[in-house]
């Protein structure tokens, strides 16, 4: 019972309650109390109302602290923004299941090997004498042959290529002339591209660390790199990139559907964030101190943006002149966590719906549009669980625990109702226009690695090293969605 509801209650009630608090009094002082006077007895009253109402705060507050508590315990990928890794116990699965057997569908073309026609090598195993009468067979022609072909690697070593640019002598005006050697051959020792591009691809998509990577050469190819050398070549690469970057950023811009994100990084033990905008044929990463506008400002894509952009609503996002759309996979789980934990039958409504409008759209996907009478009906049903949420989750009335000022900080029920009420036509973006995605998996997608690359390393060691990173590895992100050979490309 908060301040609020003692103050509504009649004298008698108040009494009551002053006089049941005032049980744990020993008879004796009840009765010195009651003889000293009306005064007395009225100084009493006070005090232990003053106590009731104390105690009631403390009861609210304490009451709040296990609720959230209790909420942030039961948290987990399935029903809040936490990755699957932090799951003590795997969650149950949102998608239904298909019926199909584990494995290869009936129709898939699989993988096994077969023989070719043409192998590499052939090695013939001889009969050189008869198993039963032991006589030589070295001059009788083979009958047949048994074939069998085995797939392996040969051994791998560092191969060396030295060039020799040639000088000659002109008979005629006495010019010594010097043949040129080819570009990028500018030491009198040095490392190829081939196998510098291989050392980029396992520090910065393989994401092993330096020893390691130098270790790994060591063991495949028997040489073994410096960690200077592994650095450098990470820097020769960021260098080489920066034009490319620079394309990569403007065909984002002239996207019409871009996905926008950001997550948690560490640069020299400070957390910062990464920040990535990517389609399904382009990634660009970018590191900044900042989450909001500025580190935004900075990557330069979406200020310049003109098409749909889609994230999870940061408000940031939103003071850009575009069309926006907000992650539905968000608003699944945010429904989710306060389904379970609240035990409110609107979000299982919303639930619901989000999904039935999704199989509408897979459904119609070759139409490309969906019948306006079904698109009205999908938006009165979301229009009435909206209504359906906010009756039972009135706006907070003013005055929260003693000491505090302004509104008590709504639910994160009230909090989701009022973001899916403003923003109708952005969470249903998908349903009016079928180029714009459900999710926004793909920018997760592109950002899942970099939370793998600070599990393995734990930080970046200076900004110049998280720079490094995002450059390369947003070039190598595009290389792989256009099914290009990365090796080749780097």
């Amino acid at each position: 019972m908060n301040r609020a509801q003692l103050e509504l209650l009649s004298q008698e009630e108040l009494i009551e309650i002053v006089l049941s608090q005032s049980a744990a009094m020993k008879h004796e002082d009840i009765l010195a109390v009651y003889e000293a006077g009306p005064e007395a007895v009225i100084k009493l009253i006070n005090t232990l109302t003053a106590t009731i109402f104390e105690q009631s705060e403390q009861i609210t507050a304490l009451q709040e602290r296990v609720k959230a508590l209790e909420e942030q315990l039961n948290k987990n990928s399935r029903n809040s923004n936490k990755p699957p890794s932090t799951d003590f116990l795997k969650p149950q699965d949102r998608r239904q299941k298909s019926g199909k057997q584990v494995g290869g569908q009936k129709g898939h073309p699989g993988h096994t090997l077969k023989m070719v026609d043409n192998p590499d090598h052939t090695i013939v195993h001889r009969v050189s004498r008869c198993n039963k009468c032991d006589r030589s067979l070295e001059e009788i022609p083979a009958a047949g042959y048994e074939r069998r072909q085995v797939f392996d690697l040969p051994p791998v070593e560092v191969e060396i290529a030295e060039h020799r640019a040639e000088s000659r002598l002109c008979p005629h005006c006495g010019y010594l002339n010097k043949a040129a050697f080819p570009e990028g051959i500018q030491q009198p020792v040095q490392y190829g591209s081939r196998l510098k591009a291989i050392a980029v691809y396992l520090s910065q998509y393989q994401l092993l660390p330096y020893e390691r990577t130098s270790e790994l050469f060591a063991d495949l190819f028997g040489h073994q790199l410096s960690q200077a050398t592994l650095v450098n070549a990470n820097e020769d690469c960021y260098e080489i990139l920066e034009p490319v970057e620079e394309k990569i950023k403007q065909q984002v811009i002239a996207s019409p559907v871009a996905h926008f994100d950001e997550t948690g990084m560490r640069i020299n033990g400070k957390g910062e964030w990464l920040h990535v905008a990517s389609t399904e044929t382009l990634t660009c990463y970018a590191a900044h101190s900042k989450r909001g506008q500025e580190a935004t400002k900075a990557m330069g894509i979406l200020p310049e943006f003109q098409g749909t952009a889609i994230h999870d609503s940061w408000k940031s996002y939103f003071k850009y002149d575009c069309d926006h759309a907000l992650c539905n996979a968000h608003h699944l789980r945010e429904l989710t966590g306060i389904l379970e934990q609240d035990k409110q039958e609107w979000p299982r409504e919303m639930i619901d719906l989000l999904l039935e409008i999704k199989k509408a759209v897979d459904k119609r996907r070759a139409i490309a549009k969906l019948d306006p009478a079904q698109i009205e009906i999908f938006e009165a049903r979301y229009d009435h669980i909206i209504e359906k949420g906010v009756a039972e989750n009135p706006s907070p009335i003013s005055g929260g625990q003693s000491g505090k000022r302004g509104r008590k900080k709504q639910s994160k029920a009230k909090n989701l109702l009022d973001r899916l009420k403003k923003y109708r036509r952005e969470t249903l973006a998908f349903m009016y226009d079928f180029s714009v995605p459900f999710d926004n998996n793909q920018a997760e997608r592109d950002i899942r690695m970099v939370k793998v690359q600070q599990k393995i390393s734990g930080t970046f060691r200076s900004t110049q090293g998280a720079d490094i990173f995002c450059r390369i590895r947003g070039y190598i992100s595009t290389i792989r969605k256009n099914s290009l050979s990365v090796i080749d490309a780097i």
